[in-house]
């Protein structure tokens, strides 16, 4: 069994701090005593609950002092009571100080970067240098080789080789360019070579960075729906202890004994769920924390719980399940062309098209047929390439050369495909590759092989998903034949082909209405919708900036098989939630046999038999328990941080482990616990 789930090949893992590092307790400790302030903790009802009782038992035996009475067992159940509240706050003060130190790094690479602000894009002409605070969105800056990338924004023109290790912590640098889904880029990053003109999309202080700084910071972290109702469970578990307690107050009054004041607050805090209420939010933290390793920004802990419940997951083919970078390979002439006439009519076709695939037909062309990339000729009118017609070329004298999807020039031309032209295409589209159709004054000339790799390693990964239980939708414009070869090569449960944004919505919809819960991993603008409606919208680094900012999360590797580690560690926060819930509630049963016997034993003495622990004295086992419902805060945070371990298998398989492990370990352990610091305080003369 792991103690986190384990990266799978390809995956980058962040370092790990270790669990109490010097370093960050000190931090935490402060931090925890800055929490004890009420107006912060009255949003715990639990621990908030423990402040109050003991600050009225420190009062109570404050009050003994002064009038010379018995002070010293009200003054050691308020000691332990304070750090009860202590060690709670200590536990999520720990959780956050872990965020800030992944934040720092992220914090060095913000720095006040000066930026090359432009008049036009066209010419280049320099406004003049000013602090990256001052742009704004729309403004127009030259980032050069050697230059820090000042804000977030958008490639409008260049390409350029981008390192974003200060983001990404990978040190390979990636491509960045105009006119397609890689033309994002993030402030703080590093232009290596050559050089870009950005479009600032963000303001000061909401950039990438800046989000990603506040949310491992926990600043802006929210309770979860899952948190506020265990909230709600907690507060209401609380009231109904305390109504107890006070109806405890009459039955030991009708015997003729009652309890003192720190007694019953002893009781009344032993009882409450206090082990769960002081870790809750350490728990959720930590789960962020741990998305932030695998290289993943969660925009809410809500994102990553239904991560956890996440049964349907769509995926876009290019740059999700292959590389994106769809190259020529090849061309094939129509009957009757030649190889350098359809090498000529593609380069006429291309000129218009600035996509990574228009360029690569120019690079083909130029490789294999020496012929060199021109500019358009004079009165020549170019009809670049575009989404909705799926077209691009270039009219001169008369002449029309047309480049495209095949049945889109075909219905465009009113072209006749050939037979031997058809089969090509048909050949090409089962292999997986796109074939494209090169046409001149309607008459088709042939085809372009385009191909698209399919990223390595993700069929075992895809099984992986399988076996936990998700199924894998791959969407992709593509035609029928290159959508089934591809999803055939991934290992894909099921495929979308021809996909529009409209046909990704709706397929979304349609699951979610199933009472389904879908993930969406995407990286270009036209996946926004589909990103914003999912559960859990994964966007990539890699994607442009419409993509990013409407998912909830941001994958930094741009590995959309990373969902594996996403959902692993929704599971995982889930499963630790419950367990430690089921622990807390379990050790009450323990307390019960421990502090009641001790209570009423002087008006009732036949209570004695439910001494089943034989602790020494009542004085001793209301002590043993209140520092056993201290320590064992302590004694939980590594596991709160780390995480109760996750493997793939069934609902009832699972719930048997958390009630053999924690439910009958929270049973069995305070009897342990309570008996040993019961001999301890016996040993030393503690108690009376």
């Amino acid at each position: 069994m792991l103690d986190q789930p384990m990266p799978l090949p390809g995956t980058t893992r962040r370092p790990v701090a270790p669990m109490f590092d010097p370093a960050l307790l000190r931090p935490a400790l402060f931090g925890a005593l800055r929490k004890l302030n009420p107006l912060t903790l009255v949003r715990n009802p639990v621990i908030f609950s423990t402040e109050v009782v003991a600050a009225l038992v420190t009062a109570l035996a404050l009050q003994a002092v002064l009038q010379g009475g018995a002070w010293r067992f009200p003054a050691a159940i308020a000691a332990w009571l304070w750090l009860t509240v202590l060690f709670a706050t200590f536990a999520e003060a720990v959780a956050e100080g872990r965020g800030r130190a992944r934040a720092a790094s992220l914090r060095r690479a913000r720095t006040e970067t000066p930026a090359k602000k432009l008049l036009r894009a066209d010419d280049h002409t320099l406004y003049g240098p000013c602090a990256a605070a001052e742009l704004r969105v729309g403004d127009l800056v030259l980032v050069e080789a050697g230059d820090l990338v000042p804000s977030d924004g958008e490639v409008v023109e260049g390409i350029a080789s981008v390192n974003e290790a200060a983001v990404t912590g990978e040190s390979a640098p990636v491509i960045r360019e105009s006119g397609g889904d890689r033309s994002a880029v993030t402030g703080g990053t590093l232009v290596v070579s050559d050089w870009l003109v950005v479009r600032i999309t963000a303001a000061p202080g909401s950039t990438f960075l800046d989000r990603m700084i506040a949310l491992v910071e926990g600043a802006s972290r929210q309770k979860t729906p899952n948190e506020i109702a265990l909230d709600i469970l907690l507060a209401g578990l609380t009231i109904i202890f305390l109504i107890a307690v006070v109806a405890l107050v009459g039955l030991a009054s009708w015997g003729g004994q009652p309890p003192s004041v720190p007694v019953l607050a002893a009781l009344l805090i032993t009882l409450i769920p206090t082990t769960i209420g002081g870790l809750l939010s350490a728990i959720g933290i930590a789960g962020m924390d741990r998305l932030v390793r695998f290289n993943v920004m969660a925009t809410s802990g809500r994102a990553v719980e239904a991560a956890g419940d996440v049964d349907v997951l769509l995926l876009d083919k290019t740059g999700t399940i292959t590389f994106g970078n769809r190259a020529c390979v090849g061309f094939i002439a129509a009957p009757g062309v030649t190889q350098q006439q359809l090498a000529e009519a593609a380069v006429f076709a291309s000129l218009g098209d600035e996509t990574p695939e228009g360029r690569s037909i120019l690079a083909f062309a130029r490789d294999r047929h020496g012929i060199a990339a021109m500019a358009p000729p004079a009165g020549a009118q170019l009809v670049p390439f575009s989404a909705q017609t799926r077209l691009s070329g270039l009219d001169l004298d008369g002449a029309r050369w047309r480049k495209g999807a095949v049945d889109s020039l075909v219905q465009a031309d009113r072209a006749t495909l050939p037979p031997e032209l058809a089969q090509a295409v048909e050949r090409i589209a089962r292999q997986g590759s796109t074939p494209l159709a090169v046409a001149k004054d309607g008459v088709l000339l042939g085809a372009i092989e385009l191909k698209d790799i399919v990223k390595p390693g993700i069929r075992e990964r895809f099984a992986s998903l399988r076996r936990m239980g998700i199924r894998t939708i791959m969407v992709t414009g593509d035609n029928r034949l290159t959508a089934a070869a591809i999803a055939a090569e991934a290992g894909v449960d099921d495929f979308l082909a021809e996909a529009t944004p409209e046909d990704k919505l709706r397929t979304i919809r349609a699951a979610q209405a199933e009472g389904r819960l879908v993930a969406m991993c995407g990286d270009g603008t036209n996946d926004a919708p589909a990103l914003a409606q999912a559960d859990v919208g994964m966007a990539m680094q890699t994607g442009t900036q419409a993509a990013r900012e409407a998912g909830n999360m941001v994958d930094l590797d741009s590995d959309p098989t990373k969902l594996i580690e996403v959902v692993e560690i929704g599971k995982q926060l889930l499963i630790t939630r419950g367990a430690l819930t089921t622990f807390s509630i379990a050790n009450d049963v323990a307390k019960y046999f421990a502090i009641l016997p001790a209570i009423f034993v002087a008006s009732y003495p036949e209570l004695q038999a439910l001494n089943v622990m034989g602790l020494a004295s009542p004085e001793s086992a209301i002590m043993a328990a209140v520092i056993f419902n201290a320590l064992i805060i302590v004694a939980l945070v590594p596991l709160a941080l780390r995480g109760v371990g996750y493997a793939p298998v069934g609902a009832a398989a699972l719930l048997r482990r958390n009630l053999l492990i924690y439910g009958l370990g929270g049973l069995v352990a305070p009897f342990i616990g309570i008996k040993l610091i019961d001999l301890i305080l016996t040993f030393i003369g503690a108690v009376p």
